[in-house]
């Protein structure tokens, strides 16, 4: 650069005395502190897609059962490092804060119950990523519901006063239309009781079992999470079975006629052959999990909804879940492959079920075995949680959906 062209350069002392050109250093916002959070973990996760591997004593998630290790790993650890959530603590018990612990719905309770004293939690809204809605539909479906009368009235004003209490209360809800917002719910009505509130389902982010796209679930936006039965409040007894050389039965399936896939398997396969265990009802004497425990495979049909913990607990108990769903988003599926460790299955395609199942070579089978005991820890109940486990996937697909959301946008 020649003379003439170097830049002239001020002296501090001149910019702190001048009046025109002193400058106090910008302050910003809270909401500006938290968007610019994020926007340095979306630059660190697509760094991370090109195999920049992040060094964890405790784990790293490798092989075809994710669909990039690397960038799962880079942003499981952004959330660790720097995810807030508020817990709005408006409301009471038990429609409030609580839920079911056990059986169809545990998911339900577990949740609240961990996010209500988990360490991502914060007491600050003003610093928190995403505001959590502490209510449980099962709760509401017990307590506010009246059995048989087919009114769902009481129930969607129940959650629409409750947020309107949230949003009269607090800046937050009305500062991004309910966007930056989250409710879980596993029964299934979390969906229809959500459509009372406008923004709830349009905005909010939506972790649900019941993730049926017919049904106005929006994968981009909205969370799918695991139905986990379980009958004692915890997964003990229910992890592990028999190795893949001593699976005897070909593939399982035990349960009801409700809905309108399962009514054709048991046309084509109950009582037809030995090989292909399919039940309305187990046979006396037989145990379910028994039976489980030594399949191959186990089918996982939709009932009158998507959702059933037959997915999970063939995981549990290490039977190759086969899906036989329509418009099902299957949990963690924007870090999981669930074509690595499950067959899928179109519905009109039972009647070809021995056929492909036996079409897959034994080696392709044991790998699928394999992927699915390793894909196991996401899906675990922990007490308190442990990392990667279900309670933390839960949370970090909602990171990931809290990750495309910009709050200006809404404003």
């Amino acid at each position: 650069i020649g003379k003439k062209d170097k830049p002239q350069v001020r002296s501090s002392s001149m910019d702190e005395t001048n009046p025109i050109t002193a400058r106090s250093p910008k302050k910003y916002s809270s909401l500006e502190k938290v968007e610019a959070c994020l926007g340095r973990a979306r630059a660190a996760i697509r760094e991370a897609k090109h195999g920049n591997q992040t060094h964890d004593p405790d784990y790293i998630p490798t092989g075809p059962i994710y669909w990039n290790a690397s960038a799962f790993h880079r942003s499981y650890m952004e959330m660790e490092k720097s995810f807030k959530v508020y817990v709005y603590e408006e409301g009471e018990p038990p429609v409030f804060h609580y839920g079911p612990c056990m059986h169809t719905y545990a998911i339900e309770g577990f949740f609240i119950q961990k996010m209500e004293v988990s360490y991502f939690r914060t007491r600050d809204p003003g610093k928190a990523h995403v505001y959590f809605l502490p209510f449980s539909v099962t709760m509401i479906t017990q307590v506010i519901y009246v059995p048989e009368s087919h009114e769902w009235g009481l129930m969607k004003n129940t959650a629409k006063d409750y947020v309107d209490v949230i949003a009269t209360k607090y800046p937050y809800w009305n500062r991004s239309l309910g966007a930056d917002h989250f409710m879980l719910a596993c029964h299934d009505w979390g969906p229809e009781i959500s459509f009372a509130i406008p923004y709830l389902y349009k905005n909010s982010i939506r972790a649900l079992c019941n993730a049926n796209t017919s049904e106005r679930f929006n994968p981009s936006r909205d969370v799918s999470i695991p139905e986990i039965h379980l009958p004692t409040g915890t997964t003990e007894g229910m992890l592990g079975g028999l190795s893949p050389s001593q699976r005897s039965v070909l593939v399982f399936f035990a349960g009801g006629l409700h809905g309108p896939i399962r009514p054709i398997l048991l046309e084509h396969w109950e009582n037809k052959d030995e090989e292909i265990q399919v039940h309305r009802y187990l046979p006396k004497g037989v145990s379910y999990y028994t039976m489980m425990r030594k399949s191959k495979y186990c089918i996982c049909p939709s009932g009158y909804e998507v959702a059933s913990p037959r997915m999970v607990e063939g995981l549990y108990m290490g039977c190759v879940p086969v899906l036989i769903k329509d418009n099902y988003v299957t949990p963690f599926s924007d870090v999981l492959n669930w074509k690595t460790f499950s067959v899928i299955i179109p519905v009109k395609d039972i009647p070809n079920l021995k056929k492909i199942l036996m079409g897959i070579p034994q080696k392709q089978y044991i790998k699928m075995q394999r992927r699915g005991m390793q894909v196991r820890r996401h899906f675990e109940v922990n007490s308190p949680p442990k990392r990667f486990d279900v309670f933390h996937m839960i949370l970090h697909s909602i990171w990931l959906r809290r990750l495309n959301i910009r709050v200006h946008d809404f404003q």
